[in-house]
């Protein structure tokens, strides 16, 4: 089968791998329909984190059941996602909805394991970490794309809203204008949000985080976006602060336009040599920090109710869209910023 792997920075290739299989009674065979690209991944693709030559990639997909162990209650045919982290659903932390802590779960695309950019993939803990899907959702385009969303992009930014203590009649301010960020906006007008503001320098992105509810929209950087941000806050800061970036420059501006007393939820993977955080600076303004790798399995059951009804729609952030072969452009796009997140069908 047909898979993508990474030998090297900006060095993404298409390649013939082994088919996967069955090996344990809980896994299962997945052939996929959809996956995409992360922003996530342009970190391995750009250098700045460490792959081995020829290890596979991408970690958001979902698909139909080919195969299953003998102890999988799913069964062949099943339309289903796949949340980035598999997990056994047996442990406390899993108890807990904390899959991505898991002793026994891993990462999509980590060393050994299968990616989801690829034609299929052997799922671990197939009952615990897959969520069926309706199956007529096969035929409509439209609604696989937004139920690809729940793989992780639009679970992260509702695990940043979640962070961020956005609440109804909230105030929330936004850093990043990725794919997650808009998803963390969709995600805050869900609970309730009233007052949203987007900070992003690209129309075509804030444009999506109007339509996902943002009320104000900050293309300002640094110094220049927490005094707006202020100005709009009359001088105070937002309560709710969600942070999608995961630069020392976007974390120390999500400090800066907190209101004392509030919060800042940060899902953008950390990245570069520091972190933007003064703890004197959140002592004395008594500002909270939550977050982290977003346990994606634990909101899609909500998430997906809420794309099934027409409550949300996170597909608008997919602009580009690729068979597998396309994959190394799609990487090349979204590093040079062309695309937002790219689609990937197979």
């Amino acid at each position: 089968m047909r898979a993508t792997v990474i030998h090297a920075p900006h060095d993404i290739r298409v390649e013939e791998v082994p088919d996967p299989t069955v090996r344990m009674s809980t896994d299962a065979v997945v052939r996929v329909l959809r996956a995409c690209i992360c922003g996530s991944d342009l970190w391995a693709y750009r250098g700045e984190s460490a792959r081995q030559p020829g290890q596979r990639i991408g970690h958001e997909f979902l698909g139909i059941v080919e195969e299953t162990g003998a102890d999988v209650r799913l069964r062949k045919g099943d339309l289903v996602v796949a949340p980035f982290v598999w997990s056994d659903g047996t442990c406390d932390f899993c108890a807990e909805g904390l899959t991505t802590s898991c002793p026994q779960g891993g990462f999509w695309g980590s060393v050994g394991s299968d990616g989801g950019q690829g034609e299929a993939v052997r799922v671990p803990f197939a009952d615990a970490t897959l969520v069926k899907l309706p199956a007529e959702a096969a035929g409509d385009d439209r609604l696989l794309t937004a139920l690809l969303a729940l793989s992780d992009v639009m679970g992260t930014g509702h695990h940043a809203a979640v962070g961020a203590g956005v609440k109804r009649g909230s105030t929330v301010a936004v850093v990043g204008d990725g794919a997650v960020g808009l998803c963390a906006v969709l995600a805050a007008k869900r609970l309730g949000a009233d007052r949203i503001i987007a900070l992003g320098r690209h129309q075509a992105r804030t444009d999506i985080a109007k339509l996902f509810g943002a009320t104000d929209v900050v293309a300002e950087r640094g110094e220049a976006a927490v005094d707006a941000v202020r100005e709009l806050t009359r001088g105070q800061g937002a309560r709710a602060v969600i942070e999608a970036v995961g630069t020392e420059q976007s974390m120390r501006t999500a400090v800066e336009i907190t209101r004392d007393g509030g919060a800042i939820g940060y899902v953008g993977v950390p990245h570069g040599s520091g972190t933007g955080l003064d703890l004197g600076v959140m002592f004395d303004r008594n500002i909270a920090l939550r977050g982290g790798v977003a346990p994606v399995r634990t909101y899609i059951p909500e998430l997906l109710a809420d794309i099934l009804n027409g409550t949300i729609d996170p597909s608008p952030v997919f602009d580009r869209t690729v068979g597998i072969e396309g994959v190394p452009d799609g990487y090349r796009a979204m590093d040079e910023r062309t695309a937002l997140k790219v689609l990937v069908t197979l």
